[in-house]
């Protein structure tokens, strides 16, 4: 049998498929601590929880093009800095049936950060409070704009988490603030932008 022959008589339907969706944690830096933007789900399961903006991805769809439909569909950009974070796959994730999750990091301006609010007035901007420092790792906490402690819909507390400790640690041996700032900015911007990532003040010279 040749692979012409085998592809045309093969049955996929013998093999159970995930479905696979993306999430995006759409972060930037406002008032000196880091934040995220959230949705607020309509539909069960988790109606009326708060959730990192996300889709399924189509079957001719690639992983970039699903990310970059849900920026656009849901957070109204035509473009972020976006890469691929982690991918989630607890088989009881998700209580509707199998799905994988392929997280991506969109790193936004304060302008962009704001500009998203515009455009999307349904968005929530709630700021992230890590309480472990350097790259320990944890939960992360999601405060919405009065303060109070935020439940997200679920495991994205665990994404968030990851995209924390994921940017810390790109910190030290990337240019990645530099998606967080825009086009032009001083050198005390960028180490407000590490300070923020970090939780930590830094020595200016040392910083230099």
């Amino acid at each position: 049998m040749n692979e012409t022959d085998f592809l045309k008589d093969y049955d996929p339907s013998a093999f159970q498929r995930p479905s696979v969706a993306v999430d995006l944690v759409l972060l930037g830096v406002r008032a000196g601590r880091p934040a995220v933007l959230l949705v607020k789900r309509d539909q069960l399961p988790h109606a009326g929880r708060w959730a990192l903006p996300g889709g399924f991805v189509g079957i001719d769809e690639s992983l970039d093009a699903a990310a970059a439909r849900v920026l656009r569909e849901k957070a109204g950009m035509g473009e972020a800095h976006l890469e691929q974070l982690y991918t989630f796959g607890a088989v009881e994730r998700d209580p509707r049936m199998r799905i994988i999750s392929v997280a991506y990091l969109a790193l936004l301006t304060e302008q962009a950060f704001d500009a998203a609010l515009g455009a999307m007035p349904a968005l929530l901007p709630a700021a992230i409070h890590v309480a472990w420092a350097g790259e320990t790792g944890g939960p992360v906490d999601m405060l919405a704009p009065e303060g109070e402690k935020l439940t997200l819909a679920f495991d994205h507390a665990d994404i968030l988490a990851m995209a924390m400790l994921r940017l810390r640690g790109k910190l030290d041996y990337s240019d990645v603030a530099f998606a967080l700032l825009p086009e032009f900015f001083t050198l005390r911007q960028l180490q407000d932008v590490h300070e923020a990532i970090l939780g930590t003040s830094l020595n200016k010279p040392a910083f230099r």
